[in-house]
């Protein structure tokens, strides 16, 4: 009987000594590494002003760059501005559009610089026009 005590005893003791090892020799984390990927879609949701009118964008493809809560996208903007002519001929005030531009995101907030080009037209040269809004990151 006191073979199968000091048998326990050992099994007992190598057992602890294994975890207790597996414990001691676990990684310690590494510092986040900048990652850039390319996205079809980031989810980001801005809103701002750009050309006399406003726009409500969604972040399409693009690039982007992450560095702890921080990201920084330039891709494309497919959006939809609203805009009120002031002349005889008018346009509907909600057209869709396409930009693109660049997006920093920390977190939940976003911030924007979007481009769009204005076509020509009878009384307006074509032209870029440069904004800038505000909004969330959805992930």
């Amino acid at each position: 009987m006191n073979h199968t005590f000091t048998s326990i005893l050992l099994l007992g003791l190598t057992l602890f000594l294994f975890q207790s090892t597996a414990f001691a020799q676990e990684t310690k984390l590494e510092p986040a590494k900048p990652a850039v990927k390319f996205s079809p879609f980031d989810g980001v949701i801005v809103s701002g002003y750009v050309d006399n009118g406003a726009f409500l964008n969604f972040t399409g493809p693009n690039i982007s760059l992450t560095i702890k809560s921080s990201k920084i996208l330039l891709g494309m903007l497919p959006s939809l501005r609203y805009k009120e002519d002031n002349g005889i001929f008018k346009n509907s005030p909600i057209t869709p559009s396409l930009g693109f531009g660049l997006t920093y995101s920390y977190k939940k907030i976003a911030i924007q610089v979007p481009i769009y080009y204005n076509t020509k037209t009878a009384t307006a040269n074509g032209r870029w026009n440069l904004g800038i809004g505000i909004g969330m990151r959805l992930k």
